[in-house]
């Protein structure tokens, strides 16, 4: 299973982008579908990320601005981000995370990343 991620580019401050995640293949079980971002210098860091029953959660500094979504029957999920500032400058990786009883009874790996794309918040 590959996730591809698009939509990432160069973007004023005060500027929008939506990011947008495809799974190559139907996933079952998913536990999260979220997005991580990652600036220069800088672990790794959770922005948002959706659970199967639609719960949502943000990182603090994004609250407000992004929102996360997911079709479910298409195993997409979507970045919206609004009012975006240089801070958010980072690569930004799409993440799917499977129930762990079906990994580990399926043989399958427990989470997915997609190969990550830059957005670039210019002041």
């Amino acid at each position: 299973v590959q996730l591809q991620a698009y939509g990432g580019g160069l973007v004023q401050a005060g500027g929008s982008l939506r990011l947008s995640c495809e799974a190559s293949e139907s996933l079952f079980s998913i536990n999260y579908m979220g997005w991580y971002r990652q600036a220069p210098g800088k672990q790794r860091e959770l922005v948002a990320r959706i659970t199967a029953g639609g719960t949502t959660n943000y990182a603090d500094s994004v609250k407000g601005r992004f929102t996360i979504s997911r079709d479910g029957a298409e195993d997409t999920v979507c970045l919206q981000m609004n009012s975006l500032k240089p801070e958010d400058t980072a690569v930004y990786y799409c993440n799917v995370r499977l129930s762990p009883n079906h990994a580990r009874m399926f043989g399958v790996p427990i989470e997915y990343w997609g190969q990550g794309t830059l957005v670039t918040v210019s002041s």
